[in-house]
Parts: C-alpha cells; sequence; structure tokens
C-alpha cells in the first residue's frame, strides 16, 4: 500500500508510537511521518505510507496551523502544563493589554528551543540532557509567525490561533508571551487543525484507523502532496526515459510540474528548465 493517510492523533501518543502501530495496520515498515508532535497535543498528523515516504522531505517546509491555550500566571520547566511548575505569579491583565502584546510575536520572531525537545546538541537529545538536570546554552532561531490570534481570552488564559512556519515551539511561544506580559505562562493544550493543505476536517481518528478492516480506502494519494503544482502527461517515450532517470525536451513553460503516464499513474515531480524537463523525484512503480 502507498499513500498518505492523515491521523488526528490523540493525546498521549507520540508521533512515533502512532507511525509503529500503522506499521501492522499497513503491513510494512515503510513508514514516516510528517512533523513531530508532542504526547500531549492533538491534531493533525499526516502519516506517509509506502513509496510515499519519498515525498516527506518536502513536507518538512509546510506551514501547520495550531489552536493553543496559553495559561498565564505559570511558568514550568517544560514550558507546557506537564511539567514541573518553577513559578506562579498573579495576573493583572485585560484583554487590550492582552492584544498589543501579541502584536509582538506576528511576522519574524527569534525563539530559543526549550530544553525538553528533540534538538540535538552535541550528539545528544536536549530533552535527555534536560532528564539528567542539565541545562546548555541554545541559539536563537528565527521563525515566522504568519497568523496569532486570539479566540477567547478569560484573564488567566487564552485560546489561540497560531499559523506558523517549520521549527515553531508553541510551548516557547506562550512562554515568552507570558514572560513579555511581566506574569508568566505556559501552554495548556495543543491541537494541531492544518499542516500543509491537510486539515483536521479530513483527519482520521487514530482509533478508528487502529479497528478499520479496510486501511487502504484511508490513503489518500501520494501525488496529493503537490496539488499546487500544474499537471501533465507525458508520451510512451517521455514516460520510459522518465523510468530511466533521464531528461527530455518539452514544450513547456519553466517550473515545477506533477508528471503522469498515459495510463494516470504519477510518475514524477518534475521540473522544466529552458523546454529540458528533468525528475525532481520519482514515485512510479518500480
Amino acid at each position: 500500500m502507498n499513500g498518505i493517510v492523515i491521523v488526528d492523533k490523540p493525546a498521549g501518543w507520540t508521533s512515533q508510537d502512532v507511525t509503529a502501530r500503522l506499521r501492522r495496520v499497513f503491513g510494512t515498515r515503510r513508514i514516516g511521518h510528517g512533523g513531530t508532535l508532542d504526547p500531549m497535543a492533538t491534531g493533525v498528523l499526516p502519516v506517509f505510507v509506502g513509496r510515499a515516504t519519498r515525498g516527506v522531505e518536502f513536507f518538512e517546509h509546510a506551514e501547520k496551523t495550531y489552536e493553543a491555550v496559553l495559561r498565564l500566571g505559570v511558568t514550568t520547566d517544560t514550558e507546557d502544563i506537564s511539567g514541573t511548575v518553577l513559578e506562579e505569579r498573579p495576573v493583572c491583565v485585560n484583554y487590550e493589554e492582552f492584544e498589543e502584546i501579541l502584536r509582538r510575536f506576528r511576522g519574524e520572531i527569534m525563539q530559543i528551543p526549550p530544553m525538553y525537545s528533540a534538538l540535538k546538541v552535541g550528539g545528544q537529545k536536549l530533552c535527555d540532557l534536560a532528564r539528567k538536570g542539565k541545562e546548555v546554552e541554545r541559539q536563537p532561531r528565527p521563525v515566522t509567525i504568519h497568523e496569532l490570534k486570539c479566540l477567547e481570552f478569560t484573564g488567566t488564559a487564552a485560546r489561540l490561533r497560531v499559523r506558523c512556519s517549520k521549527g515553531t515551539y508553541i510551548r516557547t511561544l506562550c512562554k515568552d508571551i507570558g514572560e513579555a506580559l511581566g506574569c508568566g505562562g505556559c501552554m495548556e493544550s495543543l491541537r494541531r487543525t492544518s499542516a500543509g493543505a491537510y486539515t483536521i476536517g479530513e483527519a482520521v481518528p487514530l482509533e478508528k484507523l487502529l479497528e478499520t478492516e479496510d486501511p487502504q480506502s484511508c490513503l489518500r494519494p501520494v501525488d496529493s502532496l503537490f496539488t499546487q503544482y500544474p499537471a501533465v502527461t507525458l508520451t510512451e517515450k517521455q514516460a520510459l526515459r522518465c523510468r530511466n532517470g533521464n531528461s527530455f525536451s518539452v514544450e513547456l513553460a519553466s517550473g515545477t510540474y506533477r508528471a503522469y503516464s498515459r495510463d494516470g499513474e504519477f510518475m514524477m515531480l518534475a521540473k522544466v528548465d529552458e523546454g529540458v524537463m528533468s525528475t525532481i523525484k520519482s514515485f512510479f512503480e518500480v
């Protein structure tokens, strides 16, 4: 089986837990996921099955959208509510003050990755060092917050919608907003509502996947990953050259294309440069 399944990940599961169980469901070890979700987080987790794993690299830079609850007045070592409380402070913030602070966190910002993360320093994961009570210096990294909207504000908590670039830590965003307000804060809950073009509306609950007798029906085609590019049908001769890894002449404008055989098989993601088509990544059945 080959394709992409959009999983609605439940809380308490790691992304690796999900892929491990789905290897049994789909009967293959060729499975990868598109973007790690913390165990406490829920929502959209694209899982690539079989030949579709060749497309994971193209998903790494996809924008993500989240709904998060920020708890004000509480800071923890993990930057979310699951960690050890480091400090509790009174909260005296009104909605207008909160909205004013949010402006600082829109656009390109700098984030210091949390210690409780899978990033590696000197070959060791930060989370492994953190569990040993060690803290190391981390360099700030640029991330982009395309959208940051307050959906609900109670005075001590806020529900936020965040659309952001790859590498953004929503936990850290919550912590930094709390610090900017002067009362501290941590992430109370997190749900990913979209990843790239895939949305929560098309996600399949993990429980349903684990019980299904027809896992194939849950798979989206591999080319659904590239719908932003125009499709082109190759001649038999061009398809043969594609299978052999060769480039060939075409009468197409320069750009990126989805290339199909005459019988509709998705052959490759291709690029055209000065009238010559070549392979970016092949996806045909070997």
